[in-house]
């Protein structure tokens, strides 16, 4: 929890990790270690669970709090965990929170309430409850209308960051690239931004982003932490290089819904025993999978970059 002090330095390249299962639908908390013991040989900046690449809403409370625990003890205090928090219910909200808070995770990540569809108003109330509870643990809201039909509004997040300490950042999962530029000039260069969405990481950059969390980072978390660390250095072209090598494996990850196509990926390479995604997620067709082969072909140098970014 070294970070939580000071997040604004918890930048760069966040990678979100999946949650790997057994053949029978466990957690895998072996393949887990695994798969951190990875983003940290190669470079990942940060790691984060919980978020919508890991399957978090088809898995128990005390499930994700295990994870967690699995997380925290894998990675000590070596980079920043940003685990998610949220849900649909505020009390299991609350309760993941809390958890995050006492394993010693160095900010919280959580999502905009899927489903209800709430004002702003409501979203505002939600936040700054959340807020309040855990006033010496920041908190960074996640933003990502395509799964929770609801969209956190530029002034929201601006009233947010001015009215509690703790409220520092928002994940944005937007292709809006306008709402990106709207919510940094409605709050100033302090508050910190990341992308979640793969084809503008890099250009969040030039906006004043803090980094990006990025799902590309499961298969090629050196060559994402890279393009973070070449725009920090100045080295723009060997930046958008990597970021349009990246494209192959950004279509990959959606050839069918994240993460299916990535867990397959990491299965084949060997990464985590099982490809499993519970319901309502299946595995890859084999139309998918022809797609996945092709594009893992054009684009798969990149994820054997391990440690590419040290």
């Amino acid at each position: 929890m070294k970070f939580r002090s000071d997040p604004s330095a918890i930048r760069g390249s966040i990678a979100p990790a999946i949650t790997p299962f057994t053949t029978d639908g466990a957690v895998d908390h072996d393949s887990l270690r695994s798969l951190i013991r990875f983003q940290l040989e190669s470079g990942s900046h940060g790691i984060s669970l919980g978020g919508s690449t890991g399957e978090p809403s088809a898995q128990s409370v005390a499930e994700r709090i295990a994870g967690m625990r699995t997380a925290v003890d894998e990675i000590g205090d070596r980079v920043p965990f940003l685990p998610g928090t949220g849900s649909h219910k505020l009390d299991e909200t609350l309760e993941l929170t809390a958890a995050a808070a006492e394993l010693g995770a160095d900010a919280a990540l959580v999502i905009t309430p899927y489903y209800a569809r709430p004002t702003q108003e409501a979203l505002y109330q939600w936040y700054a409850t959340v807020a309040r509870e855990f006033p010496d643990l920041p908190i960074v809201a996640y933003n990502v209308p395509s799964r929770t039909a609801v969209d956190i509004a530029p002034e929201t997040v601006k009233r947010l960051f001015t009215d509690f300490e703790n409220f520092v950042g928002v994940k944005e999962t937007t292709k809006d690239f306008e709402h990106f530029s709207r919510v940094l000039h409605a709050c100033g260069r302090s508050l910190l931004v990341w992308s979640g969405i793969e084809l503008l990481c890099l250009p969040l950059l030039a906006l004043g982003g803090a980094g990006f969390v990025s799902a590309v980072a499961n298969l090629a978390p050196g060559a994402v932490a890279r393009m973070y660390e070449l725009w920090e250095a100045g080295d723009f072209d060997g930046a958008r290089d990597l970021h349009y090598r990246l494209h192959p494996l950004v279509d990959l990850l959606f050839v069918e819904t994240n993460p299916a196509p990535a867990k397959w990926v990491l299965h084949e390479q060997g990464r985590i025993a099982s490809p499993h995604v519970r319901p309502p997620l299946t595995s890859p067709t084999d139309a998918g999978l022809a797609k996945i082969r092709a594009l893992l072909r054009e684009g798969g140098d990149l994820t054997q970059q391990i440690g590419a970014a040290q």
